[in-house]
C-alpha cells in the first residue's frame, strides 16, 4: 500500500533538489512598479512601455473595448482594433497579411503546428528559441536540428529529407548570443529545395534595418510568399502579444487550423492599443533604432575590456559568458544589489558551460546610466 500524499511528491522534491545542487533552480522575484535600478534585463528595447503615448493608447482601448477581448478570436475576440492593427503591422513590415496571437510563444507554436505534420521535415537551427523548439516537437513533423548558423548543414538536411514537404526554421536574431542569421542565404537554400522559411523576428523588429522593420525586410525579402515571419509585441513595441506575418493563404490556414489561435482568448484590447501606438512611434522616430545599436556596442565594448567573452552585437542583446551557472546567478544578484538589473541565463536556456549574464540595450538609457552600469559591471565581473 502506498505511503500517502507525501510520497506522491517525492519525485518532485528530488527534481527540485537536483536542480538546486546543479545551480539551476529558478525562483520568482517580484519587482515593484517603480524601482531605482538601471534595467539591462528587460526587453523594452526602445523604451516605449512607459511612453505616455503608449499608456494613453492602452487606456483608451480598455475604456472603449473593455478589459478583455471576451472570447477567442473566432467568437468575440476580434475587434475592429485588432483588424486595424494587423493592417498597420503588415504595412510597416512589408508583409501581405498579419494575424495577431496572444503571445509570441503561441504564434510560433501555432505556425509550426499548422504548417508541419507527418508529411513535413522541419530543419531547425540548434540556437532557436524554446517556443520554436516546442512548436517543432508538437508539429509531429520529422525534425532535423542543424548546428548553429551552419548553411551547409541546412542544405544537406533538406537534401536528405524524404517527406513531400519541408520547412526551415530560424530566429532572425538569436535571443541569448544576439547574433544575426543570414536570412537571405537561408532563404536561398530553402527555396532551392521548395521549402517554406519560418523566421522569428522577435529580437529583430525595432532595431534591424534603418527603419526597424526587421531582418527579413532589411534583406529585401518582406514580400516573398515562401517566408513566414513571427513576431512578439512585447519587446521593441513594449506591449504584449504576438503576430504572424505572411501570405494571405498562410493567414487563412492559421485561422482555420491553428489551435493556439482558435482556442485561446484573443489578445486584450489594451495590449493591441499599446502595440499600435508603439508601432506608430517607431515609424515616426526611426532614430530610436540607431540609439539601441549605440548602447549595445558600448555595453559589449565594456564587457570585452573586462576580459569577459561577449560578441559584436547585431542587435540589442549582449551576453557576458561566465560559464558556471552559480557564478552567473551570483553576478546577477551582485549587480542588482548595486542598482543594475541584468538577465541571467543558465541551462537549458543555454548549453552547459555557457551560463551568462544577458545585457539588453535600451534606446532610452542616458549617458549617466551607461556610466553607472559600466562601473557596476567592472566591480562585479572583475571580482
Amino acid at each position: 500500500m502506498s505511503g500517502g500524499a507525501g510520497d506522491a511528491l517525492d519525485r518532485v522534491r528530488e527534481a527540485i533538489a537536483a536542480r538546486e545542487a546543479a545551480g539551476l533552480r529558478r525562483v520568482l522575484r517580484p519587482r515593484p512598479a517603480r524601482e531605482h535600478v538601471i534595467d539591462l534585463a528587460g526587453n523594452d528595447y526602445l523604451g516605449l512601455t512607459r511612453d505616455p503615448r503608449v499608456l494613453d493608447a492602452a487606456a483608451r482601448a480598455a475604456r472603449t473595448w473593455g478589459a478583455g477581448s471576451t472570447g477567442s478570436r473566432l467568437v468575440t475576440g476580434t475587434t475592429a482594433l485588432h483588424a486595424r492593427f494587423e493592417d498597420e503591422l503588415a504595412a510597416f513590415t512589408g508583409a501581405r497579411a498579419a494575424l495577431v496571437f496572444s503571445s509570441g510563444y503561441l504564434a510560433n507554436v501555432g505556425v509550426l503546428t499548422a504548417l508541419g505534420g507527418a508529411d513535413v521535415t522541419v530543419v531547425s537551427d540548434a540556437g532557436n528559441h524554446a517556443s520554436l523548439i516546442d512548436g517543432c516537437r508538437l508539429s509531429q513533423s520529422t525534425i532535423a536540428v542543424t548546428p548553429h548558423r551552419d548553411l551547409d548543414k541546412i542544405d544537406a538536411a533538406l537534401a536528405a529529407a524524404d517527406t513531400p514537404h519541408r520547412l526551415v526554421v530560424t530566429d532572425a536574431v538569436f535571443s541569448v548570443d544576439g547574433d544575426l542569421a543570414d536570412v537571405r542565404a537561408v532563404h536561398d537554400i530553402a527555396r532551392a529545395h521548395g521549402a517554406i522559411l519560418v523566421v522569428d523576428v522577435a529580437h529583430s523588429l525595432g532595431f534591424i534595418g534603418a527603419d526597424g522593420a526587421g531582418a527579413v525586410a532589411a534583406a529585401g525579402l518582406a514580400g516573398e510568399p515562401d517566408i513566414v515571419r513571427t513576431v512578439t509585441l512585447s519587446k521593441s513595441l513594449g506591449a504584449q502579444g504576438g503576430a504572424v506575418l505572411g501570405a494571405p493563404e498562410v493567414v487563412e490556414l492559421l485561422i482555420s487550423t491553428s489551435r493556439p489561435f482558435i482556442f485561446d482568448t484573443g489578445l486584450a484590447p489594451s495590449s493591441v492599443g499599446a502595440a499600435a501606438a508603439a508601432l506608430r512611434i517607431l515609424a515616426a522616430e526611426p532614430e530610436r533604432v540607431a540609439r539601441v545599436h549605440e548602447v549595445a556596442h558600448a555595453l559589449a565594448d565594456h564587457v570585452r575590456d573586462l576580459g569577459v567573452e561577449t560578441n559584436v552585437p547585431d542587435a540589442a542583446v549582449v551576453p557576458a559568458v561566465l560559464g558556471d551557472p552559480r557564478r552567473a546567478v551570483q553576478a546577477a544578484a551582485d549587480c542588482l544589489e548595486r542598482g543594475v538589473r541584468v538577465g541571467c541565463f543558465r541551462p537549458p536556456s543555454v548549453p552547459a558551460g555557457r551560463s551568462c549574464l544577458r545585457l539588453t540595450a535600451r534606446g532610452d538609457l542616458l549617458p549617466t546610466d551607461l556610466e553607472r552600469a559600466a562601473a557596476v559591471l567592472t566591480e562585479v565581473l572583475s571580482a
